[in-house]
C-alpha cells in the first residue's frame, strides 16, 4: 500500500496541480474512518458519519471550482488516497492490534525494502523505457537527497503518531501541512490558480476535520 500511495499519488501530479491534489486529499479522513470501521478500529456513529459526509461535500465543491480539472489525475489521486488510508490502517493493526512491538526504525527497515521492490517492477516496464528514450532526464543529487530525508522524517513521524494514537488521528493532524502545501504551491507555481469556490470547498472540509480532532 505504501508503494501504491507513492506511485498513484505522484502520477496524479502529471495531470493536476499540487494545490488541487491536496484539496482532494482532504477526503482522506473519510476513507480512513470508513476503512477503520470496516476493520473494527473505529466505531461508527451518526455524528462522525455526518461530519465525514460534509467533508466529502467540501471536497466535491473544491473540485467543481477547479479551473483545469483532469479526471485522469483525479482517479490517480483518489487511488492514492485509498492506498494511503489502507496503509495507515495496516500500520495501526500491526502496531496495536497484532501486538507487534517494533520501534520506528525497525518498521522502516521492513517496510522500505518491500515498497522499493513493489515499485521496481512497474518502473522497469513502464517508466524505464520512457527514461531511456529521453536524453534530458536527470536527478540532481542534492534535491534527491533532501527529498529522501524529508520522506524518511515524515514516515517516522507518522509511525510515531499512530503508535501513540490512531490512524485517524494521524490523518486529521495533517491539516496544517495540507494548508501549507496548498498556499505554498499557489505562491510558487505560476500555473496554480486558486478560485473562490476552491477555497470555500477546501475550508468546509478543513473546518469539519477540526471537529473530528
Amino acid at each position: 500500500m505504501f508503494a501504491m500511495t507513492l506511485w498513484l499519488g505522484n502520477s496524479a501530479y502529471l495531470y493536476i496541480s499540487v494545490a488541487f491534489a491536496q484539496m482532494l486529499k482532504a477526503i482522506m479522513p473519510v476513507a480512513v474512518f470508513l476503512l477503520g470501521t470496516a476493520f473494527g478500529l473505529e466505531e461508527m456513529n451518526c455524528k462522525m458519519l455526518a461530519i465525514m459526509s460534509i467533508i466529502s461535500v467540501g471536497v466535491i465543491v473544491a473540485s467543481v471550482g477547479e479551473i483545469t480539472i483532469s479526471w485522469v489525475g483525479v482517479v490517480y489521486q483518489m487511488g492514492g488516497v485509498i492506498a494511503e488510508a489502507l496503509r495507515l490502517i495496516f500500520i495501526e493493526i500491526f502496531l496495536k492490534k497484532k501486538g507487534v512491538r517494533l520501534n520506528l526504525i525497525s518498521m522502516m527497515y521492513y517496510v522500505s525494502p518491500c515498497s522499493a521492490f513493489c515499485l521496481f517492477i512497474p518502473w522497469l516496464f513502464l517508466e524505464k523505457p520512457k527514461m531511456d528514450a529521453s536524453i534530458s532526464w536527470n536527478f540532481p543529487p542534492v534535491t534527491l537527497f533532501l527529498n529522501c530525508m524529508c520522506t524518511f522524517v515524515l514516515n517516522l513521524s507518522v509511525f510515531l503518531v499512530i503508535s501513540r494514537t490512531s490512524a485517524l488521528t494521524a490523518r486529521v493532524t495533517g491539516v496544517v501541512r495540507d494548508w501549507s502545501v496548498v498556499l505554498l504551491s499557489a505562491a510558487i507555481f505560476a500555473d496554480t490558480k486558486l478560485t473562490f469556490i476552491n477555497i470555500v470547498g477546501y475550508a468546509i472540509g478543513i473546518l469539519l476535520i477540526n471537529l473530528v480532532i
